[in-house]
């Protein structure tokens, strides 16, 4: 299995907002081959920190999404959102091989 997280940072009282916004979310992901699982987790402590959590079966599953025209749409959309501050915001990713459960 293969976990990629992607974490910003959001002023603590526009995190409901983005909270919203991927509540709303496309789901196209879910329909990608090998996609396994989604979830926004909110750090408990620092309310602004969100992070998006996914589960694929591979990483050759997770790049062929980053690859795909699907995922480009979606991240272009990301660019114009109306709030600038939110749309300059750029994630951390990390990348994780499952190696025991």
């Amino acid at each position: 299995m293969y976990v990629v997280t992607s974490t910003f940072v959001v002023p603590s009282e526009k995190a409901q907002e983005v909270i919203e916004i991927y509540k709303k979310r496309s789901r196209k992901v879910d329909q990608q081959p090998g996609f396994l699982r989604f979830q926004l987790l909110q750090n408990a402590k620092k309310l602004g920190e969100i992070s998006v959590y996914m589960e694929w079966d591979t990483k050759v599953s997770y790049l062929q999404w980053v690859r795909s025209q699907q995922f480009k749409d979606i991240h272009e959309l990301e660019k114009h959102y109306p709030d600038q501050e939110l749309a300059g915001i750029i994630p951390t990713i990390h990348q994780y091989e499952v190696v025991a459960t």
